[in-house]
């Protein structure tokens, strides 16, 4: 067994000589490692500051509950099959499709943290008891199809890494910090 390692942010490091599991469950902790970095020690009015100008209103909280809804979704709903949790089961996603990036507004930084750290936890316990089979399916988008575990973990390391851009440069706006 490899002992943990943490970067200088405090993220655990993906292990470098593992089966596929291992690497997957890594490189995944290691990009929600980073979402934490980049919201890390920011009020609530950081986490609702969006890029000046721009059209998309994205902010790091809005982010925060997006990936929480996005991981309570592909975890818990699509791979552990169980019903959608509060707060995503009172939504009218058809009134508001982006309800968890506007809502998000709405909550402190303490809920935003607390909810993402919540979703994730239930993510890797769903994770943990299905991680011998990568290539077990479950059906997805109203049982249009069917994914494998190995394709919604590959599928939430690039949501994250996608996310974790936008992250970037939210925070630089905010305090000047970067990433890498």
């Amino acid at each position: 067994m490899t002992e943990t390692q943490l970067d200088d942010q405090g993220r655990t490091e993906p292990p470098l000589a593992a089966d596929e599991a291992a690497t997957l469950t890594g490189f995944l902790d290691f990009q929600r490692g980073t979402l934490e970095w980049r919201t890390r020690g920011l009020s609530e009015e950081d986490l609702r500051r969006s890029l000046e100008g721009h059209p998309s209103g994205m902010t790091l909280g809005g982010l925060l509950k997006h990936l929480a809804y996005v991981e309570d979704y592909w975890f818990s709903e699509v791979v552990g099959g169980r019903e959608d949790v509060q707060p995503w089961a009172g939504v009218d996603w058809e009134a508001d499709n982006d309800w968890e990036w506007h809502s998000a507004a709405e909550d402190t930084a303490a809920d935003l943290r607390a909810l993402w750290e919540a979703s994730v936890e239930r993510s890797r316990a769903v994770v943990a008891d299905r991680l011998g089979d990568l290539g077990a399916t479950s059906p997805a988008w109203g049982g249009r199809a069917d994914v494998s575990l190995r394709w919604v973990l590959t599928h939430m390391i690039e949501e994250y890494a996608r996310h974790n851009g936008h992250a970037d440069l939210l925070r630089e706006v905010i305090d000047g910090q970067t990433g890498e």
